[in-house]
């Protein structure tokens, strides 16, 4: 009886560890984000064990199932897409009520997207805040105005489809001098980091246009 929580690559499929791959492989049952992404993974090393979809849409109806199950003695894997699970991605709810059932639960080191991004940014980073994805709408104008005064290292996730937007919505709130990175793709074929101004990186992406995961590294207040 346990619940594993099994960091997945990021992007290279060989960014995982001898003994994520020993868990997945003695797991009852892998818990995944997305199915058919995680059967890419678990293919890859030859794992074959059931594997079911937890996600944001479904994890609240099936909490209390795979509690349950848990409870009566299986062990379970949960990966997500890409990355640590429960850093913006599924994993939270469960964990929670796992500790409050008394169900063991442990967390491997593995992959997660901001800490390649934030060491390579070349931004200081013995202090930092991962604030996560910023808010669409509701939140976005009270977040973006208490973190302009933030003298820590600022790191976001945020979707190629807006970007743009959220550089743009930074400057105005940041202004246009403070200095970023957005690492994109990370561990494949076409990463790239770009590093300059809040401006600059606006310009380049605006022109160039957006594709692939991203990460973006912002330097605090002076």
């Amino acid at each position: 009886m346990k619940l594993y929580l099994v960091p997945s690559p990021i992007g290279n499929l060989a960014d995982i560890t001898y003994r994520a791959v020993k868990v997945l492989e003695e797991a009852d049952l892998v818990l995944a984000e997305d199915t058919r992404t995680s059967g890419i993974l678990l293919k890859h090393y030859n794992i074959n064990k059931p594997i079911t979809p937890y996600h944001q849409h479904n994890e609240h109806k099936v909490l209390q199932h795979l509690v349950q199950q848990l409870q009566a003695g299986k062990t379970m894997a949960l990966i997500t897409d890409a990355g640590t699970p429960g850093v913006s991605d599924p994993g939270f709810l469960l964990v929670r009520e796992c500790n409050r059932a008394g169900i063991p639960v442990e967390c491997l080191p593995g992959a997660t997207a901001f800490v390649p991004a934030l060491v390579n940014s070349g931004i200081p980073m013995n202090r930092f805040a991962f604030e996560g994805f910023p808010p669409l709408k509701k939140g976005r104008h009270t977040l973006f105005t208490q973190l302009a005064t933030d003298e820590r290292t600022l790191v976001f996730y945020e979707s190629p489809q807006r970007l743009v937007r959220t550089l743009a919505d930074l400057i105005t709130y940041f202004g246009p001098d403070r200095q970023c990175c957005v690492s994109r793709e990370l561990t494949k074929m076409f990463e790239e980091n770009k590093r300059g101004t809040l401006q600059e990186v606006h310009d380049y992406f605006n022109e160039k246009g957006v594709k692939g995961e991203i990460v973006l590294v912002v330097e605090g207040k002076a």
